[in-house]
């Protein structure tokens, strides 16, 4: 009944649960806009039908994904008043820029684009689209920026025992939320293009719609690929800038305890966090840490019992989800170059198909594990050398954290029911007439 872990274990919930829904947004979002241009510039009532199936499961998800990201802004005020209190000043001010410049922006284009399609001419009605695309990715980059300052914090001062915001451009250019942004919203892209050739691959498994669907996984496998070859490629220079600004989390994702030059990493172990060491070690291979962290074989890469252990990171979640994330992002953009093969004989690939419909639960899980690497491993902090997770909760019970929580995982799981089953239904009835 501890409320500062209930409050924790409150938000872990809803935020996962929102994020299953903010990435599909985010590249769908730019799917449906170019199909739609396409439309405007062709007329070729194809890309027509295509803007129109898409759309739908575009709007179904973002509907589910508004309702359940309002809350998430509310707990900083019921749950951790303490440190809205503390940082309010800084992250107040990006979450406010996030919700009247993007979210504003992108829910009144939505609105115009579900509402206009005889009142706009076609381009017009295209760029509105184009337009909640951006919104929806400004939306992010916003959100974050203020999580990258959690991460990493610049541009403050203390003052009256709070930290305030001093250099705006500062916390805006901060390289460690430029770098999660590069990261995470190209991940995002990934999913969404796995969204789209799955559901396509499913039809073409079934000869339905042969053309309409091979046009989708098509314009989505170019999409796919070229984002999930940029996340791998980003991921390097983010582990680089990791070790530099957060050497705890470097080594609980490799689950390295001792401090060594030539540092190797583990393909799997089982960390034994009360004695400082692994209990059980597979596929160690020297000098690879080293050169992950720093591009240099014989750096030195600090080791967790170098740190007080109330500094430390919970380190099998945090190895853990680094070590799926990575499997699965190492996956992605194999599928994707094996699909650039057999692009043009899809429908006799059956095989491929089968996989590409079971491959799109994996850059979900991909990305919920990326999440958690980087909240969890975080800890202690809740902004990383500044502020202490048990420091910013609110002064409340743990009765009140938990009959909140089990309504909140009561409405997200009706809310997420009804979101999954729409987009189920739709994705597989398929195209209707334009």
């Amino acid at each position: 009944m501890d409320p500062v872990f209930l409050s924790r274990l409150q938000f872990t919930a809803t935020t996962l649960f929102h994020f299953l829904f903010v990435p599909l947004t985010l590249g769908l979002s730019i799917l449906v806009a170019y199909m739609e241009v396409r439309y405007a510039r062709t007329g070729d009532e194809t890309y027509l039908r295509m803007t129109k199936f898409w759309g739908k499961l575009f709007l179904i998800n973002f509907a589910v994904g508004v309702v359940t990201g309002i809350t998430l802004e509310f707990q900083f005020g019921t749950n951790w008043s303490r440190y809205s209190a503390y940082v309010g000043d800084i992250f107040g001010s990006l979450l406010a820029i996030e919700a009247s410049v993007a979210f504003f922006l992108e829910s009144t284009l939505i609105g115009i684009w579900i509402f206009g399609w005889k009142k706009l001419s076609k381009m017009g009605h295209a760029m509105v689209m184009c337009l909640v695309a951006a919104g929806s990715n400004i939306s992010a980059m916003w959100i974050l920026i203020a999580n990258g300052w959690m991460q990493h914090p610049v541009g403050f001062i203390y003052n009256n025992g709070r930290a305030e915001l001093n250099d705006f451009a500062a916390v805006v250019f901060n390289k460690f939320a430029i770098l999660e942004f590069l990261h995470t919203v190209p991940a995002s892209f990934t999913l969404s293009a796995f969204f789209v050739m799955g559901i396509s691959a499913y039809h073409l498994y079934k000869k339905q719609h042969i053309d309409f669907f091979t046009r989708s996984f098509k314009i989505a496998l170019v999409f796919g690929l070229v984002a999930s070859i940029w996340v791998v490629i980003e991921g390097d220079q983010h582990a680089v800038h990791v070790t530099k600004t957060q050497p705890t989390k470097l080594a609980a994702m490799e689950s390295h305890w001792e401090t060594q030059k030539r540092a190797p990493i583990v393909l799997f172990a089982i960390p034994d966090e009360d004695n400082g060491r692994n209990r059980i070690e597979i596929g160690r291979v020297p000098g690879v840490l080293s050169l992950l962290g720093y591009h240099d074989i014989n750096a030195e890469v600090q080791g967790l019992n170098d740190f007080p252990k109330a500094d430390r990171p919970p380190v099998l979640p945090t190895f853990l989800s680094f070590r799926l994330m990575v499997a699965i992002g190492t996956l992605l953009p194999l599928l994707t170059l094996v699909g650039l093969f057999l692009q043009n004989r899809l429908v006799e690939n059956r095989w491929y198909l089968i996989v590409m419909m079971a491959a799109i639960p994996l850059p979900y899980i991909a990305i919920e594990a990326g999440w958690i690497l980087a909240e969890v491993g975080r800890q202690p902090w809740i902004v990383y050398g500044l502020m202490r997770t048990a420091d910013a909760a609110s002064p409340v019970s743990g009765i009140q954290v938990i009959t909140s929580m089990i309504a909140f995982i009561l409405v997200y799981g009706l809310l997420g029911s009804v979101g999954y089953y729409l987009i189920g239904k739709n994705a597989l009835k398929g195209p209707q007439a334009a």
